[in-house]
């Protein structure tokens, strides 16, 4: 049968047929906003929600407790932004951190895919902030669900012509995705009902939208900033090499993911694998053809086997892009060789192409609220009433204040200061470090990771300091469980979930985002984890070669094997 006529199963699973039945989007949505009787949605309705951009989640610290007084959880919402590229105008961050200080209980978290959410949203409150941030031109739309979420771009659009080049083609490639229902103006900014909301369609998506989540990112070398190959879909921006300011076209990437499950031998993380070279004005059919041989040949009988990683470890990379190429009616060229060498964010101030300046600032976490001596809300706030320029959220949950004239350096890195939102000192170990939200809030966690990893990372400094490590960056990621929210399995030291106060430690990752780490210890505490990483560190001080990452050092020094096909060497 011909690849453009392939039909869809029938939806069996009850995730599948809910989603058949919710009339695209819509649920009985309404009706659960309006239950005063619980402030939880309707099991169906959960599901749904997350298409609009939020989560329904409980303070697990407080389960037992409630449980022990016949109280039901206490439940609230997390609702996820979507913001191309992590680029918002001043107006737009002042509105943002309103709605934080307001609705989400004083806080706004900065994420690994270069948005923002809030958490702590009751019920009764979601449409208010849905419709605060769209009063500046934002919205929440496929910011989860089974749909593409936000696009991820190099963060500095301005650091180069050949930056806003690829900018201007993340945001294009978010806008081309979107889902078409009217249902999230409807549900949440008073639009105007489709009569029989059964007579609309999703010519992209249709009825039954994705089988599971699609991520999309888009790199700029030698910086990989955005771990372009742990996505679903990747482009990698190719430069003329007459003009390095004149985007030639994309390399493109598919299959990458980074979930797993403990025990589970079948799943596993597994980096995106080259389709080719296609220029500028294929890239949007490209991405069309892609998620929607997703669409057709994504496993629905099993959410776990679902994500489009799966689906081309199947089907053979060699058969996707044949497909992809019907579909979208072009041929891949042969791939332009590429380097990465970083993955993480390049902090303090970079002088951009127009002269213009932009300051990184560490986020921790990406948690931004107001604390003792730390006023890092007030502080953005501050800066967002002056700032002449836009703002950045990177894929490392920090922030830049970009295009700041020479004039008003002084007074950005003043206020900066004042709020403790610039702070000198830090190791690269911790410049470079990233975890999830894990508890309280996260129902998946099995550990805690972003509460926790602060205070371990000062005990995995003084180790470093103690081999003469102190200045080595090593990329340090966690996360309260194995769905890979932080990437931790690009990670160079990778601890992962797996019980209360257990992770499973992975080593190998290269540094650069273009190699998977490989599990060394399973299941083990703070003790244990300290006194390994301190043999280790020992060996590589004395062991090293000039310039040679922690990462690649493991590897060399056969401490873990390399994994190179990862459906085969991840688990063995």
């Amino acid at each position: 049968m011909n690849a453009l006529s392939t039909p869809i199963a029938p939806p069996t699973t009850p995730h599948e047929l809910n989603k058949a039945r919710s009339r695209f989007l819509r649920g009985t949505l309404a009706e659960s906003l309006t239950d005063e009787l619980t402030g939880a949605m309707a099991p169906e309705d959960d599901q749904i929600g997350k298409f609009h951009g939020f989560y329904q989640q409980d303070n697990r610290d407080l389960r037992a407790d409630r449980r022990e007084r016949l109280l039901e959880p206490e439940y609230s919402f997390m609702l996820r932004a979507r913001l191309p590229g992590g680029v918002c105008t001043p107006a737009q961050w002042l509105t943002i951190d309103r709605i934080g200080r307001e609705l989400a209980q004083g806080r706004v978290r900065l994420t690994t895919r270069q948005t923002f959410q809030y958490h702590g949203i009751p019920k009764g409150d979601l449409r208010s902030v849905i419709q605060g941030i769209h009063q500046v031109l934002l919205d929440s739309l496929g910011g989860c669900g089974d749909v593409n979420r936000n696009v991820m771009c190099n963060p500095n659009p301005d650091q180069s012509a050949l930056h806003g080049a690829v900018y201007d083609w993340a945001r294009r490639i978010s806008e081309h995705l979107l889902p078409r229902t009217r249902a999230y103006h409807e549900l949440w900014l008073d639009g105007e009902c489709v009569a029989g909301g059964e007579e609309e369609s999703e010519p992209m998506y249709g009825a039954t939208y994705l089988p599971r989540k699609f991520k999309i990112a888009v790199a700029v070398p030698p910086h990989n900033d955005v771990d372009v190959y742990a996505n679903d879909l990747g482009f990698i921006a190719i430069a003329d090499p007459a003009d390095p300011a004149r985007l030639l076209g994309f390399n493109v990437l598919a299959g990458g993911g980074m979930g797993t499950t403990h025990g589970d031998k079948s799943t596993f993380p597994r980096l995106a694998g080259d389709l080719g070279f296609v220029a500028p004005d294929q890239v949007l059919a490209v991405a069309e053809a892609v998620l929607t041989t997703q669409r057709d040949f994504g496993n629905r009988g099993d959410r776990i086997h679902a994500r489009l990683k799966y689906t081309v470890e199947r089907m053979g990379l060699a058969a996707f892009r044949a497909e992809v190429e019907s579909r979208a009616g072009i041929s891949f060229a042969p791939p332009h060789p590429i380097r990465f060498t970083d993955q993480g964010d390049r902090y303090g101030w970079v002088r951009g192409n127009d002269g213009r300046w932009h300051l990184t600032l560490y986020i921790e976490n990406g948690r931004l609220r107001d604390l003792p001596g730390r006023a890092l809300l007030t502080g953005l706030r501050a800066i967002a009433e002056v700032h002449q320029g836009d703002f950045r959220i990177t894929p490392h949950q920090n922030l830049i204040v970009a295009g700041v004239p020479a004039r008003q350096k002084r007074r950005i890195e003043t206020l900066a200061r004042e709020h403790g939102l610039l702070v000198d000192g830090l190791s690269p170990i911790r410049l470079g470090a990233m975890a999830c939200v894990a508890l309280p809030t996260c129902p998946q966690a099995m550990a805690e990771a972003e509460r926790y990893l602060p205070d371990l990372l000062t005990r995995i400094e003084a180790l470093a300091a103690g081999h003469g490590l102190a200045e080595q960056p090593i990329v340090i990621r966690m996360t309260g469980c194995p769905n890979g929210c932080a990437r931790p399995f690009l990670a160079e030291i990778g601890l992962v979930g797996k019980g209360p106060r257990t992770y499973n430690l992975l080593l190998g990752g290269d540094g650069s985002g273009t190699r998977l780490n490989k599990r060394y210890r399973e299941n083990i505490a703070e003790a244990e984890i300290l006194e390994t990483l301190d043999g280790l560190f020992g060996r590589y001080a004395q062991g090293r070669t000039p310039h040679e990452r922690f990462g690649d050092f493991v590897i060399r020094a056969g401490i873990v094997r390399r994994v190179e096909h990862a459906a085969s060497d991840f688990h063995d």
